[in-house]
């Protein structure tokens, strides 16, 4: 790399030898102080990569998952209990009533995002970014579509699949919007991760990262989504998704804790969207005592199980679980997306064969079936993920060839 160093009078070049020479080609060896001449020059000190990976932060996500997984296989009716053959309240008459805060994961995982599009946004152009993102979400989810419409369509399979043709539309990631059926139950989470994408790459991947941009966009994004709240209008709620804004927010500020742990403004925009976060969480999900739901949710223990979410990844982000440095979970992380996608619908049919079926208790079901799951993300993983992203990724980030004159 050629290094160019401005003076007043001429511009000082370093050659790939390290010999300086002037703008005209004069040798300034001699004009350098032997002290200069002698110590060879300082390195600059090395960055950070900024694709570092932080293997806890992996496990985070992994466990998200499982909180996800445990509330749809025990943790609500509906669909599930058909499974089951009853209600998991039968199922599980202990543990259901924490099965049911499981479905705080997705919150969790809200917050990981903010940190991790936040990390990986940092510095990269938007083309990079965009193929980034779609590389990393269409090939497992295009083919969790497949998989699921195609067990559907079992005539063993109690479960209808959608029609064909919202299928396809299944296909762009915009069936929430469009108001089409979906094949994925967990996708309405993808469609607010793709607004947050949005947004991202609108308001600091386009025009640059910057601690002061991303500061600003937190401080914008929380006081237009606490208006859109206020003002209860749909298309702003759309856009600014004042329910779920807090936690994509403090995970970015937790991102810029981790960059500068002494920065007063990302603990600030933390602490706010804690603060907001918790709030949006109970009036969501808490409903007063009633004989006819399913279960009930404390507001203690929502508000404990965001806290506990943020605290994690913060303990991340500080360096504090700098240790969990082990390889297994980097595959729990790997496993983490096929595994959201596919282990709610096709949960069902394993539930129904292995419990209904074949007999197994409740719990030894329920094991099974998570592990089916992992199995299947492994699969998906393995011989989609790793054959097509970065195919894909490649495609996209290819500049477009210019036309010729």
């Amino acid at each position: 790399m050629i290094l160019l160093r401005h003076s007043e009078e001429n511009s000082v070049i370093d050659t790939p030898e390290g010999t300086p020479v002037t703008s005209t080609g004069t040798l300034v060896r001699a004009a350098l102080p032997p002290a200069a001449e002698a110590s060879p020059p300082q390195a600059p000190k090395a960055a950070k990569p900024r694709g570092a990976r932080l293997r806890a932060l992996d496990g985070l996500r992994l466990l998200a998952a499982l909180m996800v997984a445990a509330y749809h296989y025990g943790g609500r009716d509906g669909d599930v209990a058909q499974a089951w053959g009853s209600s998991p309240r039968v199922q599980f008459p202990t543990l259901s009533p924490y099965f049911a805060y499981g479905c705080l994961g997705v919150q969790v995982f809200f917050v990981i995002s903010g940190f991790v599009i936040c990390m990986s946004g940092w510095g990269r152009p938007l083309r990079s970014f965009f193929a980034s993102r779609a590389s990393r979400l269409l090939p497992a989810y295009w083919a969790a579509i497949l998989i699921v419409t195609a067990v559907f369509a079992l005539p063993v399979v109690a479960y209808k699949t959608v029609s064909p043709s919202d299928t396809l539309v299944n296909l762009t990631m915009l069936q929430m919007p469009l108001g089409v059926d979906r094949v994925l139950g967990v996708c309405w989470t993808l469609w607010a991760e793709i607004r947050f994408y949005a947004l991202f790459a609108l308001c600091i991947v386009l025009p640059g990262a910057s601690r002061r941009r991303v500061i600003l966009f937190c401080a914008c994004w929380t006081l237009a989504a606490a208006i859109a709240q206020g003002a209860d209008q749909p298309l702003l709620d759309i856009v600014l998704m004042p329910e779920y804004a807090p936690f994509f927010i403090g995970g970015v500020g937790l991102y810029l804790v981790h960059r500068d742990r002494r920065d007063a403004y990302a603990w600030g925009i933390v602490v706010v969207s804690w603060l907001i976060g918790q709030h949006t969480a109970v009036e969501s999900l808490w409903h007063p005592r009633n004989v006819d739901a399913f279960s009930y949710r404390t507001t203690f223990g929502i508000v404990l199980v965001v806290t506990l979410g943020f605290l994690a990844v913060a303990a991340i982000a500080l360096g504090w679980l700098s240790r969990a440095d082990w390889r297994w979970l980097t595959v729990a992380g790997a496993l983490t997306y096929p595994f959201y996608l596919v282990h709610e619908h096709l949960g069902w049919v394993v539930i129904e064969g292995l419990h209904r079926g074949l007999g197994i208790p409740s719990y030894g079901t329920f094991l099974l079936t998570v592990a089916a799951m992992l199995l299947l993300a492994w699969l998906l993983n393995r011989f989609v993920e790793e054959r097509f992203t970065p195919k894909l990724r490649a495609a996209l980030s290819r500049p477009r060839a210019q036309p010729e004159p």
